[in-house]
Order: structure tokens, then C-alpha cells, then sequence
């Protein structure tokens, strides 16, 4: 009796409790890193080149002709048939009167004809109209909009969805933002933006924790673009492993841990 009351009034510490502490701070500090944006940014990385997005089949386009003269830009201005609903979006406008760019990639223009736009940044198809307005107005100015300028953003996300963008200028960021930013269970190490080009899908993958995806072909999106964030490994575990599973495991341990007090 008297030893045991002894060992009562010494202080208890097992050494393989302080082990398991230690590699769960360990563990924590790598997973706060995975989490975090520009971890490298004090490089000082810039991305400096204007971006123009490129014109593309299935665009709906609002194209604005002001001259000098009102009357003879009026032909210019007349509302077309073709009409495309952008209703049903998770953030969307209400649908509008455009110029649709066709499967051949032209556009039919009053009094002027068929112009293919397809494949032209927004200022080469400027341009283009200017010049073949210049035997009907001097000096015009023409303004051109892509109505249904949208992109997806799934996963790992607040709010997923498609987005109507009211410009033609959005970064991944941009994207994210508008999404609600990434949860904490969405792996900002390997986010996956899927294009369509000239009729194929490409794939590129960019890594959010480095400011590398800065350069990347893809930080500015492009219409119908779709960014997926996967879910990260906890995820991943935690949908495998079931609340059955989970009790199990903490029992298991719980019974390990008193092993190792009674042998102490």
C-alpha cells in the first residue's frame, strides 16, 4: 500500500503521449501551409500584358455604331432576331438582343453583310467594322460587348455555380471570388481549369499556393471556361471513413493509451 501511494505522488508523463503530441503540432503546421496563397509572392512577380478576349463561335455580341451624324448611324443600330436566354445561371442578367456569332463564325451586320469575327480579339473586330464603315459614316466609333461572358466554378467552392461576367476581363481569382472563395477542404495546390479550343478540351493545371500560376495561359478565363477545385486528402479520407468507422478508430485508441498508462 505504502508503494503504491508513492507512485500516486509522483508526477505521471508518458513519453509516448508527448510523441503523439508532437506530431500533431507537426502535422497542423504542414496543413496551414497547404492553405495559404502567394507563399512565394516576395518574389515580386509581375503579369504586366493586356489582356483581350478572343471572339469565338455562340458568342452574343451587342455592337454599338456612333457616328457624327445620328441619322445615318441609325441602319447600324437596328435590333436583331437572333436572341439567346441567359436565364437559369447562378448569377445572371436578363436575356438581351445580340449579334450571335454563327457555327461558319460570321455575324450578320446591317447594310454591310456577313463579317467573321470568329477568331478575332475584340479590338481586331472593331477595326474590322470600323473599315467597312467608312463608305457610310465618318469617322465612327464602335463599341462592342460580349452578353453571354460567363464561366463555371465547381467544387470545392461557398457558392458553385455559372457566372455571368458583366466585362470581358476576369481572372481565376476573379472567378473565385465571385464563387465565395475555396473552403477550407478544397486542395489549392491542384486546381484544374478545363477550355474549350477551336473544338478541343484542354486541361491546365495550376497551383494556387505559388505565384508561378500568375503567368499562367489560363490566369485570365476565357468564356465557358470551367475551374474545378478537388477536394483535398482530409476530404477525401473523411468520406471514406463513416462515423461507425471513426468511433472504432478513437476506441482503438483510447484502449492503446491506457495500455500504455497501466504499463507505466
Amino acid at each position: 500500500m505504502k508503494v503504491i501511494k508513492e507512485n500516486l505522488r509522483k508526477p505521471f508523463f508518458c513519453p509516448s503521449i508527448g510523441y503523439i503530441l508532437i506530431a500533431f503540432l507537426l502535422v497542423s503546421c504542414n496543413q496551414g501551409k497547404r492553405i495559404i496563397y502567394f507563399q512565394d509572392s516576395s518574389q515580386g512577380k509581375t503579369k504586366s500584358e493586356f489582356y483581350s478576349p478572343i471572339l469565338k463561335k455562340d458568342d452574343l455580341l451587342s455592337i454599338i455604331v456612333i457616328g457624327q451624324d445620328v441619322e445615318a448611324s441609325k441602319p447600324f443600330n437596328f435590333p436583331v432576331a437572333e436572341q439567346r436566354s441567359m436565364g437559369g445561371y447562378a448569377q445572371g442578367v436578363a436575356p438581351q438582343n445580340g449579334y450571335l456569332i454563327d457555327a461558319n463564325g460570321l455575324i450578320d451586320f446591317p447594310v454591310i453583310g456577313d463579317l467573321k469575327l470568329d477568331g478575332l480579339s475584340k479590338q481586331e473586330a472593331t477595326d474590322l467594322i470600323k473599315e467597312k464603315l467608312v463608305p457610310f459614316l465618318n469617322s465612327p466609333t464602335v463599341i462592342i460587348r460580349i452578353l453571354n461572358y460567363k464561366v463555371t466554378v465547381l467544387g470545392e467552392v461557398r457558392n458553385p455555380g455559372t457566372f455571368t461576367i458583366p466585362n470581358d476581363r476576369v481572372t481565376v481569382l476573379d472567378a473565385l471570388g465571385i464563387a465565395g472563395d475555396l473552403l477550407i477542404t478544397g486542395s489549392r495546390k491542384d486546381v484544374l481549369v478545363i477550355r474549350e479550343n477551336q473544338g478541343k478540351i484542354e486541361e491546365y493545371r495550376i497551383d494556387l499556393t505559388s505565384s508561378d500560376f500568375l503567368s499562367s495561359p489560363v490566369f485570365y478565363l476565357q468564356q465557358n471556361d470551367v475551374v474545378y477545385i478537388a477536394p483535398n486528402r482530409a476530404k477525401q479520407n473523411s468520406s471514406i471513413i463513416n462515423n461507425t468507422n471513426v468511433g472504432l478508430i478513437f476506441s482503438g485508441l483510447s484502449l492503446i493509451l491506457t495500455m500504455l498508462v497501466l504499463f507505466k
